[in-house]
């Protein structure tokens, strides 16, 4: 358990203490088992790979409120606890987007970035003044308050273990079910009347917090590290629906970008291997 700031995150480990560090931030909704696959890979390859379940997610623990600084700042207290020498960062999803915010804010503390299918489209960005934005998040940040009075002491729907798989098969359609089961009873907890998975009952699809993912598009160009990116172009609920075109002119100078036909959003899981040699290829 890592604490940040008071509270507990739980973090995990792949690969021998001698390796060198590599941090790999998960998705939104998930938890750090979600990566055993592609960190088992890289462990493999002579890396010590680290990662933790996002507050709210997984065996963290839950917050009163939900913000994408309070995510970074969690972030930067994982990396606290291993060194403090800058390492290399992969995120998939939503941690890609944590991730490019991390190597912007401190680019003191990362050497190289991956970025696994985080790549939010141009499509949804907004072109609205400095006044529009500020009631844009007043109206976000009151109807996100809102939402949290009348769940704040719910509980998420119990079912069996199969149950669980399948409504997660809702969001996930193009992996196998023996893979969805696997994953129950590590980011699920048992009791009485069934399973519930662990997620905060007060988290939803829209965003963690008044932020719009499109946005870190903008810290793209001025990335100083090596940058590879990874696109996945079947859509999916829980994907961007992002087209190369969307966001070939955002990239720094130099960077890889890896389009993988007839792959889903969660490349990682769906092709491991390469997912993993692209990877270990572009860290060497």
């Amino acid at each position: 358990m890592v604490d940040s700031d008071g509270l507990k995150l739980a973090a995990y480990q792949w690969g021998s203490d001698d390796n060198p560090p590599l941090f790999v931030a998960h998705g939104g909704f998930d938890f750090a088992g979600t990566l055993d696959g592609l960190a088992a890979r890289l462990a493999d390859a002579g890396w010590r790979v680290i990662s933790w379940d996002q507050r709210g997610h997984g065996n963290s623990e839950h917050a009163a409120l939900y913000n994408w600084d309070a995510d970074l700042r969690d972030a930067v207290a994982v990396l606290d606890s291993v060194t403090n020498a800058a390492v290399p960062v992969v995120g998939h999803s939503k941690g890609g987007g944590l991730m490019m915010a991390l190597a912007d804010l401190r680019p003191d503390r990362v050497t190289a970035l991956v970025n696994l299918d985080g790549l939010p489209s141009t499509k949804t960005r907004p072109d609205v003044n400095d006044r529009e934005r500020t009631r844009l998040m007043a109206a976000e940040m009151s109807a996100r308050l809102d939402y949290r009075r009348g769940v704040h002491e719910g509980s998420r729907k119990p079912g069996t273990l199969d149950e669980l798989a399948n409504r997660r098969a809702r969001m996930n359609p193009r992996l196998d079910a023996e893979w969805l089961r696997y994953l129950v009873p590590i980011g699920a907890a048992e009791s009485d009347d069934g399973w519930r998975w662990r997620l905060d009952p007060s988290m939803r699809f829209g965003g963690f917090g008044p932020y719009r993912p499109e946005w870190s598009l903008a810290r793209l160009p001025g990335l100083s590290m090596p940058f590879m990116a990874m696109l996945g172009l079947e859509l999916e609920e829980m994907g961007w629906g992002t087209e190369p075109g969307d966001v070939e002119d955002w990239f720094p100078p130099q960077a890889q970008f890896h389009v993988l036909e007839d792959v889903g959003h969660f490349v990682h899981i769906e092709k491991p291997d390469y997912v993993a040699s692209l990877i270990v290829e572009f860290l060497s």
